[in-house]
């Protein structure tokens, strides 16, 4: 699944496009209040949320997309447009994100990992607490790909932006 993020003039409003579920307009509006209220963390002038409106799209919008498990993604790409600092190629995540800034463990775990292997990615971000869903492939299928479980969205960030 990619996520396009765009900037552009305006008031703050959130527009987001592509066949998403209600579960993934959540995620978009928790990753974005996210980042308002920790902005200085992650080195975004606090003015700028009420100066750029937030275009979010995802493509491939005849499969509709729904679920949790795309929340530190959506924060990931916003992070990316707001500071201007690139995702990492060839990086796949995966995971639930609170208000509080928590990441929260998701299902298919094993599926998304083997996605990630076919399409060619080399890091896969996940929550600590799917460990023990990785566990379960086989170490062959996997070898070559670094793995990285965290507990926040602030390790979320420091991994995944360049």
């Amino acid at each position: 699944l990619f996520i396009e993020t765009q900037l552009s003039e305006g008031k703050g409003e959130l527009k987001l496009t592509g066949n998403l579920g209600n579960v993934m307009k959540e995620s978009a509006s928790t990753a974005l209040t996210y980042l308002e209220a920790n902005c200085k963390k992650v080195d975004i002038a606090p003015e700028l949320f009420n100066k750029k409106d937030i275009h979010i799209h995802v493509p491939e919008g005849a499969v509709p997309k729904d679920g949790p498990s795309a929340g530190i993604t959506m924060l990931s790409a916003l992070a990316s447009a707001f500071t201007g600092r690139k995702i990492k190629p060839y990086l796949a995540m995966t995971g639930e994100i609170t208000l509080r800034g928590q990441v929260l463990p998701v299902g298919g775990i094993k599926e998304k990992v083997l996605a990630a292997r076919r399409a060619g990615l080399k890091e896969i971000i996940m929550c600590w607490q799917n460990e023990k869903d990785v566990e379960e492939i086989n170490p062959q299928y996997i070898k070559g790909i670094k793995l990285h479980y965290v507990k926040n969205m602030q390790q979320v960030l420091d991994l995944a932006l360049t």
